[in-house]
């Protein structure tokens, strides 16, 4: 690190008393002599070859090798001898004569002597200088300086390649970054190396050391800054441009790597997503078939599910490219996405399209079981025998009848409803079939849901037939049963008039006319009577019309009819009994009353034996029928009222006997004393 007077680089060569060999000194030197520039050069060493420790044979041996490894550029030679000289060998080979075969100058000088040549400053401690010297500090510098300088040489080799490799056409580039995409070494690991060894040496070149004493930097070292800065300089640019290659290449990667999952998405939705698809055509022909059809498309969903998440993924990464995106790649990115898109789409409205259908022929096979459940129900309804117990539950059937009817109805109208709903999605199943002909399969489903409808049509209208035929058998039943109940009240209403016969109409009158009227009433009381018994005689014959008709036995028109007749029977024989007696009133009651209003002075126009034996007579005799029961042809015996009402009719006709026999008496009275007068 020394110089001598005339600024020339002082070399210094070490020799020891082991056995120097030297090859390694000359390759040192070479690579010693390599490190200056050729300005330094120009200006000459000096070599300094320290030989106290060696042997003169050696010294000589490297004197001599210096004019084979730097004859030119050595101006001065000078050997440090030992204290004690070396033998007289010295004697027989004086250098300074050989100066102009050696091409230097070569002079023997002791170390304390030295100075004589060189400046204190210039020389180390070893030769009594002053000059800072730490050789293995120094040989550490150069080792990290020649391991920078030899790593980034090769990294910048290797960063052009790749650069320039990246700048030729897209075969080439793609070869080229193939095979030298990745450096040697890490680039990072280099700059930052050789920034360590820059700031290492323009310390040294500010900075004292060994306690701040001031050091003059090598030449060495100040040529190495400016060749450190320079390779840091180029490693940043080319790293730089490494870097956005690699940006380049990254997102060229990138956008083939989405561009091959797009790809893939595409060719499976389009390729075994829709092959899926296109094999699930049916609808199902009943309520378990469609649920396990449901069941199987759910599974083609979840496939799909997963290939639609790898949709959304691609798309955003497609979003955020095309955010910070280059120019050169927005059309690209654009058309990927777009066709993801349309795919993804348009996969996803099919299966959106089948989960419809399949949920609408779910819906029709679900009214059609209940309306099909609906017109067993009525059907069972109608094949069951109807036997109520009166007309109220046969209204009551009735009425449930008209209901089931109208939900049979309202379930067709439902399903007809559901079926065309279905038909209209299957007529639109072509749209998205790809060029596949479903005719044959759609023909299929089409003739399975118009023949589900027209079936439960036909059903229906058979149950419509049916229950006509029973609305006409039953109100018929309604019919039969009001006339039996007709009947049998017209029965009651007779009893009630035979009752209120023998009971209420026990008066026989007061006067003949009073009687006239009683027999009035009674007369009209039996047309009642006879009204009563012919509208129960009709009932009865038309249950009978209705019972062959029915083609079944009355339940009730066979007790009915026998009771209406006896009951008609008692009352005939009551009322002749109550016209005989009133009859017999109006006579007794009208022959009373000419005798008794017959004026005395007209004696001869009364035959009056005759005519009172015979009110005597119907007096008598109507007094008897009083008493007397009428007799039914079963035997049994009714009085009219009781015998107390009874007993006021007999006296009342007493006193009127009574005042014919005093009528008698006074008319014969004169007849007694004409004679004695």
């Amino acid at each position: 690190g020394g110089k001598d007077r005339r600024s020339g680089l002082i070399l210094t060569i070490p020799l020891c008393l082991e056995q120097t060999s030297m090859d390694e000194l000359s390759v040192t030197l070479d690579y010693l002599l390599s490190i200056p520039s050729e300005k330094c050069k120009a200006r000459g060493f000096t070599v300094i070859v320290d030989g106290r420790k060696s042997q003169w044979n050696v010294v000589k041996t490297v004197v001599l090798m210096l004019q084979n490894v730097v004859p030119a550029e050595v101006s001065l030679v000078c050997v440090v001898k030992p204290d004690e000289f070396w033998d007289k060998k010295v004697t027989h080979f004086c250098f300074w004569k050989e100066k102009d075969r050696l091409g230097f100058e070569v002079i023997l000088v002791s170390a304390n002597k030295l100075t004589r040549y060189i400046e204190p400053c210039q020389l180390t401690e070893d030769f009594g200088g002053t000059l800072t010297y730490d050789h293995m500090d120094w040989l550490n510098k150069r080792l990290v300086f020649e391991k920078f300088t030899k790593e980034s040489t090769s990294l910048l080799d290797e960063l052009a390649l790749i650069n320039n490799g990246s700048d030729k056409g897209t075969q080439e580039k793609e070869r080229s970054i193939d095979l030298n995409f990745l450096p040697s070494v890490d680039p990072e690991t280099v700059l930052q190396a050789g920034h360590e060894l820059l700031s290492e040496l323009q310390q040294r070149r500010f900075n004292g050391s060994d306690g701040g004493v001031s050091w003059s930097p090598m030449d060495d070292e100040l040529l190495a800054q400016p060749q450190v800065m320079k390779l840091l300089d180029s490693l940043r640019e080319q790293y730089t441009r490494y870097q956005e290659v690699c940006r380049q290449r990254s997102k060229r990667t990138q956008l083939e790597e989405i561009q091959q999952k797009v790809m893939q998405v595409v060719n499976w939705l389009e390729g075994p997503g829709s092959e899926q698809l296109r094999t699930q055509w049916g609808i199902g022909d009943s309520i378990r078939a469609s649920q396990a059809l449901q069941q199987k498309h759910e599974e083609i969903e979840s496939q799909h599910s997963e290939w639609f998440a790898v949709y959304v993924e691609l798309n955003q990464q497609i979003a955020a490219l095309l955010n910070a995106g280059d120019e050169e790649d927005l059309v690209e990115l654009k058309a990927l996405q777009q066709q993801l898109s349309d795919v993804c789409y348009r996969q996803a409205s099919q299966l959106e399209f089948r989960q419809n259908l399949l949920q609408a022929a779910l819906e029709f096979h679900s009214v059609a079981q209940d309306l099909s459940q609906q017109l067993d129900g009525l059907l069972g309804m109608l094949c069951v025998d109807v036997a109520p117990a009166d007309g109220a539950s046969i209204q009551q059937t009735l009425k449930l009848l008209e209901e089931k009817l109208k939900s049979v109805d309202l379930g067709l109208q439902g399903l007809r409803e559901k079926g065309q709903s279905l038909l209209d999605q299957i007529s639109n199943q072509a749209s998205w079939a790809y060029g596949k002909d479903v005719t044959i399969e759609n023909k299929e489903n089409v003739d399975h849901i118009q023949g589900v409808m027209e079936d439960m049509q036909l059903r229906k209208q058979r149950c419509e037939d049916m229950v006509d035929v029973r609305r006409l058998k039953m109100l018929q039943m309604v019919q039969l049963f009001k006339c039996e109940e007709d009947a049998a009240q017209a029965v009651e209403w007779l009893s009630e008039l035979l009752d209120a016969l023998l009971k209420t109409h026990i008066r026989l009158g007061d006067d003949a006319q009073e009687t006239k009227v009683l027999l009035e009433k009674h007369r009209k009381f039996v047309d009642v009577a006879q009204s009563t018994y012919d509208y129960g005689r009709q009932l009865l014959q038309a249950t009978v019309v209705l019972c062959q008709s029915l083609r079944c036995t009355s339940r009730s028109s066979g007790d009915t009819l026998p009771r209406l007749n006896r009951v008609w029977k008692q009352f005939t024989i009551t009322s002749e009994e109550r016209v005989h007696r009133l009859e017999s009133a109006v006579a007794f009651h009208s022959s009373a009353e000419k005798i008794l209003q017959e004026c005395p002075e007209q004696p001869e126009a009364i035959n009056e034996t005759e005519q009172f034996e015979e009110i005597e007579a119907v007096g008598k005799s109507l007094l008897d029928r009083l008493t007397v029961p009428v007799v039914y042809p079963d035997g049994s015996e009714q009085y009219f009222g009781s015998p107390s009402d009874m007993a006021s009719a007999a006296e009342h006709i007493r006193e009127k006997m009574k005042l014919v026999s005093l009528k008698k008496e006074h008319m014969r009275q004169p007849e007694a004393t004409t004679p004695e007068s």
